[in-house]
């Protein structure tokens, strides 16, 4: 069982909070967007710009087709419903980690680079994350440190 499940809170005032939470924090600039698989949002905090991709779920998706128990098809607003209920359940999600994360930077837990390490943007638009992962899965595969940014 995922976090908000059965949340009521639209995606657009889970956006909204997530928006108030990074102002409230201190962050400069706010932005979000999205296609048929992601949303982002971006933001620029303590001089770093951090990119944060929320997958989202597939209209088409067999699981919002039928009910839980797999025994009964939904119609298409059965359908629709099932997969805006999984859209909100993941903005719910996504407000929980960026309020955590922040509130454990000010509560002196952590810092701000530790939280949203893998986040941040880097100058060609990739971020931390993104280009060391790839990395590390080779020093593993290998046996073979790899330098973890590009020079």
């Amino acid at each position: 069982m995922a976090y908000a499940d059965n949340t009521s809170v639209s995606t657009d005032k889970s956006k909204a909070e997530i928006e108030r939470t990074l102002t409230r924090y201190g962050a400069q600039q706010f932005i979000h967007g999205w296609d048929q698989t992601r949303a982002m949002i971006g933001f620029k905090m303590n001089d770093r710009f951090i990119k944060m991709a929320l997958p989202l779920p597939v209209k088409e998706d067999p699981e919002f087709k039928c009910t839980p128990s797999g025994k009964r098809q939904r119609d298409a607003e059965g359908a629709y419903k099932a997969w805006e209920q999984a859209c909100r359940q993941r903005w719910r999600a996504l407000a929980l980690v960026i309020k955590a994360k922040l509130e454990a930077v000010e509560s002196g837990i952590t810092t701000f680079e530790e939280e949203f390490l893998a986040h941040i943007a880097l100058p060609d638009g990739s971020t931390v994350g993104e280009v060391t992962l790839q990395r590390v899965q080779i020093a593993y595969e290998t046996g073979k440190m790899q330098d973890l940014l590009p020079m």
